[in-house]
Order: C-alpha cells, then structure tokens, then sequence
C-alpha cells in the first residue's frame, strides 16, 4: 500500500511515548474510494508495536537540554527508524509535543529542551522538519484537549457517521475528559443554545474529508493545571500536614490509604521510620478521604465568567442529555487497574464505589501478598490507588457535574438513531453521561491521534483547488466571514498536491487519466503499486491451479483399493442411500449413483454388479468367539424391537437420515450379522425373501459404502442349519475392530 507515516512523541510529564500512525496517500485512497468513503476522513492506522514508552518526563532534563536526544530521545527514534521503510524517512514528519510537565518550567529551560531536540533530530535522523516551532513546541493544555476531542470523535464515528450518534437536538459529537499527571482536560461542543451564548469562548476547528469538502466544528476546551493526579496528591499531603501540624507523633494519618500502609510524605515505603520523620499511615478510611480532598477543587474561588466548574474557571453549562463524554489516562486506569472492571464495562457510580471501599478497608499486609509480582507497577499502584479513585469521583461528580450512574438518573434523551446503532453504544456505555476508554476499535485513544488526524486531512487536496479554507483551528469569531480566519489560526502543518491526471474531486470514484504523469513522475510509486498488485494475484492463482494439479496426480497414481476407499468415503458424502428391509441394505433397483457410479467403473475398476464371482470375507477367529448365547440375542432383540412398534416404518425412506447410524449399531449388537435364521416368536418372516438378504441378480451396500454381493443359501447349496452354525456369531470386516488376515479368507464363485 502506498503510505504515508506520521511521528509523534508525547512529552508528558511521567514520560515521553513514542506513537507511529499510518494512512493512504490521498491520491492512491482516492482511486476506489466509495462515496461513504469520500464523505470520511482519511483513515488512519496504528498498530501496538508502533508505540514505546520511556521514563521519565523530558522535564527532567531542564537542567542538562544538552544530554536530551542522545540520553533520552535516542531510544524512541531508533525505535521509529525500525519500523518505517527507509525510503519513506524523508517525507515522514515528526512531531515533540510536550504537555504539563514542561508547562511548569520556567520558559528559558522550555526553550533550551526544545532547541536541543531540535538540533538532534535534524544532525541524526531525515525526518521532514522543515519548521522547529511547529514541529517541536510545548502545546497548551487547551490544545491538547482538542487534539483528544478530534481523536475520540474520529474513532467512534462521530465524524463520519453522525446520523447513527444522534444524541438529540442536532447533536452527534463526544466530549472529551483526560487526566494526566500534572493537569486535566476538557473538550467538548456545547449544545446550540449554550453555542450561541458562548460563542466567544469556542474553538474553530475546520477538517476536510477525501472529497476535498471542508467541515467546522465549533468546540469548548480548557484544562485545569496542576489538577492532575500527582499534582493534586502533593496538594493534599500539604494539606495533612498543614491539618496536624501540632502533632508530636511524627505521623500522619491518611484516610486515603489502605490500612497499615506507611509511606514518607514524598510517596516512599517505609518500613521504620527515622527518629524525626514525619510519615503518613493509613487508615483506610474512603468516606473521610472523599471529605479531605474535595476542598482541592476550589469550588469556592470566585467566578469572573459565569459558569464556571473548578478552580474559578469558565466552562459553558453541559448539557448531559447530548453530551456524552469518554474519558482517558488516568480516567480508565483508576476505572479499570486496581479495581478491575471489564474492558468495556459502563461506569456505573455505586458498583465503582463498593469496589473502591472493600479494597481501601482491607489491612495492607493482607493486599500485597496478592497483588501480580510481574508487573512492574503493580505495587506503586495500589498504594496511590486509594486517592486516585477519591480525586477522579470528586473531579467527575463534584466538580465537573457528572451524574452518578445508579444513584441520579437522567431523563431519557430523545435518540434519533438506529436501532442498531444505539444498542452498539449502549453495549460499549457511550450513550451514558461518562463512559472511561482505553482503546476504540484496537486503537489507543490518544491526543496524539487528533493531531495526526489534522495532518492528514490538510494533505488531502481541497475541492475549491486552493487555500480558502485551509485546514487547522483558532479562536472562534462569530462575525467572521466564511473564508475569514482568525489570527491565531493554527494550521495543520501538512501540504497539498494538485490531483494527477487533470482529474478532480468530481470523479467518483476517482481515476487517473491513462499513462497520465506529473511531470516529476511522482505517481510513479501509485502505478508501481498497482502492478505489483497484478502480478501478486497471477501468481495466487497460477500457485492454487498448480496445486490442484498436483492434487490430480496424486490421485490417480495411487493404488486402485485405495482410490476405491477415497470413492466410497466421497460418495456417502453426497449421497444418501435409499434403505429396505429389515437390516437397511440398498436396494438393487435405484439408481442412486448417477453418472458418479458410471464414472467411477472407468476410474477405480468396478466389477459389474451382476459378476459372478466374489469374495466373502469373514474375521479371523472361531465362531464361538463371537457366538451370543441364545438367551442375550432374544432379550435384546426383543427389547430394541418392543420399543420400535412399527420397525419397517422406522426404516422407510422419509427416516433415513435418523436410523442410518443408529439403528444399525443396535442390531450390529443384537444378532452380530444378519443371516437367514432370525425368527423371533414369529414377528420376522423369512428374512432370505427380500428382507435384508438380496437375490443373486440383486446387490446391496455395505457399512463402508462398498458394493458387495451375498447370495442366498440355495445358491450356496447350505442348508438353514448348516448357514446359521457356520456363520453365527461372525462380524463382518466393516463392523470390525481390529483387521487381521483371515485363514477362512476365500473366493466364493456363484
């Protein structure tokens, strides 16, 4: 597939993440694009191995930038380098986007870690760079926050398929929630009264689908710094050390860890404390530890711009009957790490919180026994685990204004969906107030993928052929005209090329121009493509004829007993023999075979039906080895007989399918073989008369589907008596367990 790559580090303040993603060159995607597809954005891939992930944050480095690519980056790029094609390097852009960690240092030490990454990217590797600004930046968190809104919209469809994310009210997109470590953010696009009351406040993000149209989304977004997780654990044991700073004990206790657990005031384990020390003890209190962190919302700082929701900052009203958020990071790792939780399982406010209080009440010693020794993490985890879980449901339902699933319910919003379309998201949760993800159709709900998402839809040609409505996001001026842009416009950072060919948007599908070329030859990777494409499906099939072939011969040159087996195996598959008499032996005069039965005398050799001679083959062994007493032959045949009122009814054609194996088997076990001598209290007539023995013009089939001939005891010159002693009690080769050469093997001539 002719691709192009795309490189993204995300610099965030626990650690940088090194994502690879992947889409069609807009030309080649173009060429058999349906018209549902020429209404969507490119489509971008990703895969897990395309990820990797280093500790810790490039923060770290702000007093040693020089030391960063070499130390720190080397290992992501090098990372980068394996997995994209070597001929592919050059025009594939990489991006450095640092979060809130490099947020909060001061500016001359951002600029130093940026200009050093920089410098290194461009001294050893080819990636396109063509602007360090653009390309290597601390984003803000507002920015970050609508790189997730693009991501989380992408990849469930809002974009492409808003009739089946109807919410109500013309509303067909998700918000947007992540947690770091540092801050949180939020995105999403308020409902058409609060839009218009709020204009101002909002962003406008323009995309363009593979049909060159241009599509404006008008979005809210911000972020709360220093409300990450970590950030807001360090604010809370100020806080308790603030509260008992009167205290002569030298700890601390902690409602917000399990009990028993004793940790210094900077997270560490501690065992013993030193004379001196201040720590912090658990006691396992959640209810406590809910009360003790929710003054950290700042709920009571004042509101310049009404509403606000946290710290005193704006946010327009939400309207939780259309909007429906996911949430990210932190948002599904406290969800779904410690206190478990299925992939796709809807938060439901009260089942999370019993969860959350049964692990915190436990004693300390009783959870690290059993917490998994292979994960690196796994005890770090559920030793911050507690406060985590308190902070997200005091940010999600105190502060943000989230209702609490199974505690508030919501009047049911005015879906205009489909059916099927609303019980899919019913079962993955979106429909509800909040639903925390990871991934989305296998791919990690990532910021990173909104900013690449931007990429890609810039390089896809417009349909006006030229920069009117360029591709990228600004504040939103509600006064402006439709090609009008803000001054703060931020574009995508891609370019576009004109269509090959002389062709245009107008095709539909799109198709080049025959032997048309640019004049740099630039589509000459498409062609190479397509006939690479050609020859690996010629030779699929020349390799599939070959093999049947082959397949052929094989049969043919193999011994003619076993092509005679291979027959009769495939007959029985495709045809269902036609059974009467007692003992469901064929009858002689279909003609169930067809033209196969014709063939196959030409094929494997077949005597003719009607042929003389014949062999009889019996097992090797005494006849009292396999004789039934008198007694146990009567008892079964008369109870397998009583049970089956009408027996020539329950083998008569329309009963087929049903007593080809079962009935047999029983009388397999009953008489051991059909002979001319069951009389039973007189229910069988002669059973020589049609009855399971055939004639001697006649034939029958036997268990392996092999035709064979029995005469009658006339033919044979036996008696009755002389019939039924030599062969009672004898098992046929078909029903046989074992197949060993018989001294009574003979031919039999008729």
């Amino acid at each position: 597939m002719t691709g192009r790559w795309g490189v993204i580090l995300d610099a965030g303040s626990s650690g940088t993440r090194l994502h690879i993603y992947r889409w069609k060159d807009p030309e080649k995607a173009l060429e058999d694009a349906s018209p549902e597809e020429l209404r969507s954005l490119p489509k971008i891939t990703t895969k897990k191995k395309w990820t990797k992930k280093i500790r810790p944050g490039i923060s770290t480095f702000g007093e040693k930038a020089g030391v960063v690519g070499e130390d720190y980056l080397k290992e992501l790029i090098d990372h980068a380098l394996d997995i994209i094609p070597a001929d592919k390097i050059h025009d594939t852009p990489i991006f450095l986007m640092a979060t809130a960690g490099m947020r909060l240092l001061p500016q001359v030490q951002q600029n130093a870690i940026t200009g050093a990454v920089c410098t290194y990217l461009r001294k050893n590797t080819k990636f396109s760079l063509p602007d360090c600004d653009l390309h290597i930046q601390v984003i803000p968190g507002e920015t970050e926050g609508l790189y997730g809104w693009i991501a989380s919209n992408y990849l469930l469809g809002g974009f492409d398929h808003p009739e089946q994310h109807a919410h109500g009210q013309g509303h067909h997109t998700y918000g947007f929630l992540d947690m770091g470590g540092a801050s949180a953010q939020i995105a999403f696009a308020p409902n058409s009264t609060e839009a218009q009351k709020h204009a101002n406040d909002l962003k406008l993000l323009r995309l363009r689908t593979l049909d060159g149209s241009p599509v404006d989304y008008k979005v809210f977004t911000t972020t709360w710094l220093g409300f990450g997780v970590n950030r807001a654990r360090e604010a809370y044991v100020q806080s308790l050390s603030d509260l008992y700073t009167t205290s002569d004990a030298g700890e601390l206790p902690d409602p917000c860890l399990p009990k028993g657990l004793r940790l210094s005031l900077d997270g560490t384990p501690v065992s013993k404390p030193k004379k001196g020390e201040t720590t912090l003890i658990g006691s396992g209190a959640f209810d406590e530890c809910l009360r003790k962190t929710y003054p950290l919302l700042g709920k009571d700082k004042p509101c310049a711009d009404d509403p606000c929701l946290i710290n005193g900052q704006h946010v327009p009203a939400i309207d939780f009957d259309v909007n429906h958020f996911v949430g990210v990071s932190e948002y599904w790792h406290t969800t779904h790490g410690v206190f478990g939780g299925k992939e796709n399982e809807a938060y439901d406010f009260t089942t999370y919180q019993k969860r959350v209080k049964d692990f915190c009440g436990r004693d300390w010693n009783s959870i690290e026994p059993s917490l998994d020794a292979h994960k690196k993490f796994a005890v770090k985890d559920a030793q911050e685990a507690c406060f985590k879980a308190s902070w997200l449901i005091n940010i999600l339902h105190e502060g943000i204004g989230v209702p609490r699933i199974g505690v508030e319910e919501l009047p049911a919003p005015g879906l205009n969906a489909s059916k099927g379309a609303i019980e899919t998201a019913k079962q993955k949760g979106f429909l509800d107030p909040f639903h925390p993800v990871d991934k989305i159709d296998g791919i990690e709900v990532s910021w990173t993928l909104g900013k690449m998402v931007l990429y890609a839809a810039g390089q896809v040609p417009p349909k006006t052929g030229d920069d009117r409505f360029p591709v990228g996001f600004g504040t939103n001026i509600p006064s402006a005209g439709a090609t009008e842009l803000p001054p703060d416009f931020q574009y995508a950072g891609s370019t576009w090329t004109p269509l090959s060919g002389g062709a245009s948007h107008n095709d539909s599908p799109y198709r080049p121009a025959v032997n048309g070329t640019t004049d740099d030859g630039s589509d000459w990777d498409l062609e190479a493509e397509n006939l690479l494409g050609k020859t690996k499906a010629k030779t699929t099939h020349s390799l599939l004829i070959f093999f049947f072939i082959f397949l052929a011969l094989l049969f043919f040159f193999r011994k003619k007993d076993r092509r005679m087996r291979f027959y009769g195996r495939v007959n029985n598959l495709f045809h269902k023999p036609r059974r009467s008499g007692l003992f469901g032996k064929m009858s002689s005069s279909g003609h169930n075979n067809g033209t196969l039965s014709s063939l196959t005398n030409k094929l494997f050799g077949r005597r003719s039906l009607s042929s003389g001679s014949y062999e009889r083959v019996l097992e090797e062994g005494e006849a009292a080895e396999f004789e039934l007493n008198d007694s146990h032959f009567r008892n079964s045949a008369s109870s397998y007989f009583d049970h089956n009122n009408d027996l020539n009814g329950f083998y008569s054609d329309s009963s087929d399918s049903s007593s080809s194996g079962g009935g047999r088997s029983k009388l397999g076990i009953t008489s051991g073989l059909a002979t001319p001598k069951l009389n039973l209290d007189g229910r069988f007539a002669d059973l020589g008369c049609g009855n399971g023995l055939m004639t001697p013009g006649g034939s029958a089939l036997d268990r392996a589907g092999l035709v064979v001939r029995t005469d009658s005891r006339e033919r044979l010159g036996l008696t009755p008596t002389t019939t039924t002693m030599s062969l009672q009690g004898r098992r046929s080769r078909a029903g046989s367990p074992t197949r060993l050469k018989s001294p009574l093997m003979s031919p039999l001539q008729g």
